[in-house]
């Protein structure tokens, strides 16, 4: 899973990426406003997996993983003529956004429109990924209009579902409506992966606040689906995470933050965009692996690798609650709770699986 992290100049952006990554980039004081990306895999917090490498004391302990990306470049503007280039095809690329919004005040990093005003900050990017969309589905029409003066009554079957598809998104970006907000179907929503639609992504609104500010995202007017808010210190999360545990532990207990902000970043992402994990164990290799909610057992072995999928039989599967309380595989089997499920099995969170399957000859 990648996600795209973005935002008005000096909103915070590389601030929030350093707080979520344990990086150290440099922030500066007043954007340069030049298109820049850094990029950083992070490991996702999970104390399952701690308490399953404690049980098989595996040789390695592998966590699943979620890119962070620092994409610069944001402002008002940007959208005319339809975003292009590099830029693009880094906001194309994420799965989804997390969208930093400066709530903080400060003298030494001056707001590029003068005063702090999050529903205004917010809706100045929202503006520019309609626009954005807007003038690639225009573009679209335009093709497949096109293609159907000149094929005439043979293309209907094929062009005519796309051309009024694309109608409807025109309809929605012209009432300012974001992509998300349709109730598309699973076949529609695959159909329009290819155009990396900007308002379709599912985004998490992060208000970078300062040091103890109090900040309620509810009063924010965002009446839009997939997409959920949070507050961070961005400033003061960022320090935390330079710190060794202990010395983390301590701040956090001083300053009263309960979670880290990668980790309810990373649990809202989660939830987002209906993600979950399952695992894998042995004397080799704990791991944590990621799947969307809803696959079936096939679907995760094809997670392990392609030829899991291809050539499964059965998943051997264990509740993670049922053998942590069991103590033991042995414990859990004795207990009537170690399972065989076919092809149909839908995968769960905190499933441990281990893959029967026919090997390709």
């Amino acid at each position: 899973m990648r996600l795209g992290i973005i935002g008005l100049p000096n909103s915070g952006k590389t601030t929030i990426f350093n707080a979520l990554t344990g990086q150290d980039l440099e922030t500066a004081a007043v954007s340069s406003g030049q298109f820049e990306v850094h990029t950083a895999v992070v490991n996702v917090p999970d104390a399952r997996i701690d308490k399953l490498t404690a049980m098989y004391n595996p040789k390695k302990t592998i966590y699943a993983t979620i890119t962070f990306a620092d994409i610069a470049g944001m402002d008002k503007g940007i959208s005319e003529g339809g975003l292009k280039g590099q830029f693009r095809n880094e906001l194309q690329q994420v799965d989804g956004l997390v969208h930093v919004i400066r709530a903080f005040e400060s003298a030494s990093v001056p707001h590029p429109y003068e005063t702090v005003d999050p529903q205004r900050d917010l809706n100045i990017i929202d503006g520019e990924f309609i626009i954005s969309d807007l003038i690639s589905v225009e573009n679209r029409l335009q093709k497949l209009n096109d293609e159907l003066r000149i094929k005439g009554k043979k293309a209907e079957g094929e062009v005519g579902p796309q051309i009024e598809l694309m109608n409807r998104l025109k309809a929605a970006l012209e009432e300012e409506t974001p992509l998300r907000d349709l109730d598309l179907t699973a076949d529609e929503v695959k159909s329009l992966r290819g155009y990396g639609f900007l308002s379709l992504k599912p985004v998490i609104l992060v208000f970078n606040a300062g040091d103890g500010q109090q900040v309620d995202p509810a009063l924010l007017d965002y009446p839009h689906k997939n997409a959920y808010a949070t507050v961070l210190q961005g400033k003061l999360e960022a320090e935390i995470a330079q710190l060794d545990a202990e010395g983390a532990e301590m701040f956090m207990a001083e300053f009263g933050i309960t979670e880290r902000s990668a980790a309810k970043v990373i649990r809202l992402s989660y939830e987002l965009m209906r993600i979950q994990s399952f695992f894998t164990v042995g004397e080799d290799e704990v791991r944590a692996w990621s799947v969307a909610v809803g696959a079936t057992a096939p679907e995760a072995a094809g997670t392990i690798h392609s030829d899991l999928q291809r050539g499964f039989i059965r998943a051997e599967v264990m509740a993670y609650a049922d053998l942590i309380a069991a103590g033991s595989e042995a414990a859990i089997k004795a207990a009537g709770k170690f399972r065989l499920e076919g092809k149909e099995y839908v995968v769960k969170d905190g499933d441990i699986l281990n893959i029967r399957f026919s090997p390709a000859k």
